[in-house]
């Protein structure tokens, strides 16, 4: 890792090659076979559509099928990595070709320390920061981000994450939290080639369990909160499952930076452990928690309209923060972020300047009717954690307004979150509107009319699957409400694709939904 905030200049200082992947795969036993070939090796990719000369093509997935090889060659590729259960069949197909078979169980460790050499370990070059938590990790993300490019957009610090990815080369919005490995070494490489010193990454349970992170030299390994999510069985099949997932973050990380107010927290500490140093934060005050004192802490925490404020004492400096966006628990995240930038080296007027202005699109992002009465809140929250958070905080920020929530559930995952959302939200609400989020392969409509059987009864509840149409009804419920309210809209934040069948499609964002609703209604 650098030593300081400027990109190491980097030189080519070797060439690898199929016979060196060989050599390295089997040697770390997961290999059966490979190829002597000094062919040069400048990449790695996993889709056909995406092969640039000089990679070496992954055979992977259940959806593999021969012919994507053949393509791939046509490409440019010069071998490809395979399993054995596909070995025969793909030798048949090509057998000039120069194969790499994994044993079964091997091949996404192999993909992914394939991937690190190919691209020559571009982390080596970077400050890496990862970010694990049931929520939060997008907004840590962005304003540690804020932060690091110091009033400079976009010159200093990559991201990779669940709204976009940015490596000094490629921009675009993000369709996983953590993609896979051959894509993370990629954006990696953009990073270091584009003279930019920071990698920020979002690193998801999925990420950590199926090795896409593997072989990354995270400088700091950020863990924000634990909570019961993404449990299902094409993702988690257990909550112990889920949060052991999640707690790899620190066998690859330096430096551990711990929430002590998250939960099991003595089960985090104890993994944090192996790394060099544990940097903990808490924005419940200077209080202890299972013998640790937070190094950096917050009080006087003041919520408003759009906006939160809090005293931060850190091992370096205390000061006053305003923070540019509103919700209590992101006193939290920023804590996050000004303990990364403690680990960094990074100074207090950068830190709170960023603050002060920062945005995350599709975070708390306000829009008011010209009135005042209705304000909609945009975010992110798709989870009983960050529903329970975000509810609470409206309930601080906007008392005793009428609560109208528009939300659904994504299609083929997080089954719980039919049941739980549902339960959640009934808590809190005075009107829920059950709508299309992300619904893949099943049908909106069906998702929506589970999630109204999971109502509790007494909460008024309407299923209206298409997005557009439920966000102007909610609109026209709160303009028929004799009191002020609150229109959240939840989990598509500031997304611009609508994940349908197999191809995501253009959508409008809520905001512009809702901002249209707002202006119909006037």
């Amino acid at each position: 890792m650098p030593t300081d905030g400027a990109a190491t200049q980097y030189t080519v200082l070797m060439t690898t090659t199929l016979a060196s992947l060989t050599d390295l795969l089997t040697r770390q036993g997961m290999l059966d076979r490979g190829t002597d070939a000094a062919t040069p090796v400048t990449g790695v990719s996993f889709d056909s559509r995406q092969v640039s000369p000089g990679d070496l093509f992954v055979c992977k997935g259940a959806a593999f099928r021969a012919g994507f090889l053949a393509i791939a060659m046509e490409a440019g590729a010069v071998g490809y990595l395979c399993d054995e259960t596909h070995a025969d069949a793909l030798a048949a197909a090509q057998p000039d070709v120069p194969a790499l078979v994994a044993p079964d169980d091997q091949l996404r460790p192999a993909m992914a320390v394939a991937a690190a050499e190919a691209y020559d370990h571009p982390d080596h070059d970077l400050h890496v920061v990862g970010i694990t938590g049931t929520k939060g990790k997008s907004t840590v993300a962005y304003m540690l981000r804020a932060i690091l490019d110091a009033g400079e957009p976009y010159s200093r610090c990559a991201i990779m994450g669940s709204i976009d990815t940015f490596d000094g080369v490629e921009r675009f919005e993000s369709t996983n939290t953590t993609p896979e490995a051959p894509e993370v070494f990629r954006h990696l490489a953009n990073a270091r080639d584009a003279g930019l010193g920071y990698m920020v990454m979002e690193v998801s349970s999925q990420g950590l369990k199926y090795d896409r992170v593997r072989g990354v030299d995270l400088g700091i390994g950020v863990f924000l909160n634990i909570g019961r999510d993404h449990i299902s069985a094409v993702e988690h099949p257990t909550f112990e499952d889920y949060f052991a997932s999640k707690l790899r973050i620190f066998e690859q990380s330096r430096v551990a930076v711990v929430n002590l107010a998250t939960d099991h927290v003595e089960e985090v500490l104890n993994a944090a452990e192996r790394c060099e140093r544990v940097v903990c934060f808490s924005a419940g005050g200077p209080a202890a928690v299972c013998g640790r004192t937070p190094d950096v802490w917050a009080e006087n925490v003041t919520p408003s309209c759009g906006f939160v404020s809090f005293d931060a004492h850190t091992p370096s400096w205390e000061g006053h923060v305003i923070l540019g966006m509103g919700g209590l628990f992101n006193v939290e995240n920023a804590l996050a972020a000004i303990a990364c930038c403690e680990v960094l080296g990074v100074g207090h007027e950068q830190i709170v300047d960023a603050l002060n202005v920062v945005k995350v699109p599709g975070r708390m992002e306000l829009v008011e009717s010209g009135d005042g009465r209705i304000v909609a809140i945009v975010d992110y929250a798709h989870n009983v954690l960050s529903f329970e958070r975000l509810f609470d905080s409206l309930a601080a920020e906007y008392p005793g307004r009428e609560v109208i929530a528009v939300f659904g559930a994504p299609g083929g995952k997080a089954q719980e979150r039919r049941r739980q959302l549902p339960e959640t939200a009934a808590r809190f609400c005075d009107h829920i509107i059950y709508t299309e989020e992300d619904p893949a392969h099943e049908d909106a409509a069906a998702i929506c009319a589970e999630m109204l059987s999971n109502t509790p009864a007494g909460v008024e509840a309407e299923a209206v699957p298409d997005r557009a149409e439920a966000v102007r009804r909610a609109v026209d419920v709160a303009r028929s409400s004799g009191r002020d309210c609150v229109v959240a809209l939840l989990a598509k934040g500031d997304e611009r694709l609508m994940h349908r069948g197999d191809a995501f499609e253009p959508c409008e964002t809520d905001a512009e939904l809702v901002l249209k609703a707002l202006r119909a209604a006037e």
